[in-house]
């Protein structure tokens, strides 16, 4: 759920006139943000068909960038060792899935041993920097725990692609929803402490819209529409928890954004911070208890 600069904004009085004028409602985050959702929602559906290395680097590319963030978000001075320590453990912990794929309980105790030595890592280097060393510590599961259940997702079993790509969707609707019913309709304020512009119709729009996604993916995979439909409304919900964490995070260190790096968005994390949550929550469903929201589809 993502918030867009107000419409119209009023500039000061004019020297000629002395009336208040509104400037024009037309942004450039108008064109930028649509133009490159697009294209990043184009490239994640695309190595997401293709899997294998094209999918590890996707993975592997975003999380650098995210932990670069969230390190920086924290210690400007100190953001490069700890984000670097974070990388090398995500980037090996992803060859790891993908170059010797492994089932069952093993192949997750190995992955959260890995991030608990990652965590444990840039504990140990704050707390020598005397700089944020839990906070620092965090990016370990906030982000290297997504980019572990994404891949897992990737290689799980009978239709992996799909799984995927319903939840990608489902966490754009969500977004897009969000944004939408939020400035179209307004009305009372989500949780003003964290996001002030976040409203409980933007909520309720993104779940909805989550959930027509879900159901129209499953009528053209001609799959159950129930599984589907609780499969998108459990993941939008988590997405949504995700988007209010990153806007607390954000708020606690006084940043409006993450970084620059995407226009229209800000940075990686404000682009990628609702499927951080939904993605764990996902793999949970599917290879905890073994929900199948696409069960019958072909592979």
């Amino acid at each position: 759920m993502s918030s867009v600069p107000d419409l119209a904004v009023s500039a000061p009085p004019t020297a000629e006139s002395g009336r208040t004028v509104k400037r024009s409602p037309i942004s450039t985050d108008w064109i930028t943000r649509p133009l490159f959702g697009i294209l990043l929602a184009g490239a994640a559906l695309w190595v997401t068909l293709l899997g294998g290395m094209p999918f590890v680097l996707f993975i592997a590319v975003g999380s650098a960038a995210g932990l670069r963030e969230w390190h920086r978000l924290f210690s400007e001075r100190y953001m490069f060792p700890a984000a670097l320590t974070m990388i090398a453990m995500i980037a090996a912990l992803l060859w790891q899935l993908y170059a010797v794929p492994m089932a069952g309980p093993f192949s997750q105790v190995i992955s959260l041993a890995c991030l608990l030595t990652g965590c444990l890592a840039n504990l140990a280097l704050g707390l020598w920097r005397q700089e944020t060393p839990l906070s620092h510590a965090a990016g370990a599961f906030y982000i290297g725990l997504p980019a572990v259940t994404l891949l897992m997702l990737r290689q799980s079993m009978p239709h992996p692609t799909w799984l995927v790509v319903l939840l990608f969707l489902a966490v754009w609707a969500t977004d897009t929803g969000a944004l939408l019913s939020g400035n179209l309709i307004g009305g009372p304020k989500l949780a003003p402490a964290l996001s002030p512009k976040k409203t409980w119709a933007g909520s309720i729009g993104g779940l909805i819209c989550a959930a027509v996604v879900a159901a129209g993916l499953a009528l053209i995979w001609r799959v159950q529409i129930l599984p589907a439909v609780a499969f998108g409304c459990v993941t939008s919900l988590a997405a949504q928890m995700g988007d209010l964490f990153e806007s607390l995070i954000k708020r606690r260190v006084g940043r409006k954004d993450s970084g620059g790096l995407i226009p229209g968005h800000g940075g990686v994390l404000d682009r990628i911070d609702s499927i951080l949550f939904a993605a764990p929550v996902a793999a949970f469903l599917v290879l905890a208890i073994g929900f199948d929201p696409v069960a019958g589809l072909q592979p």
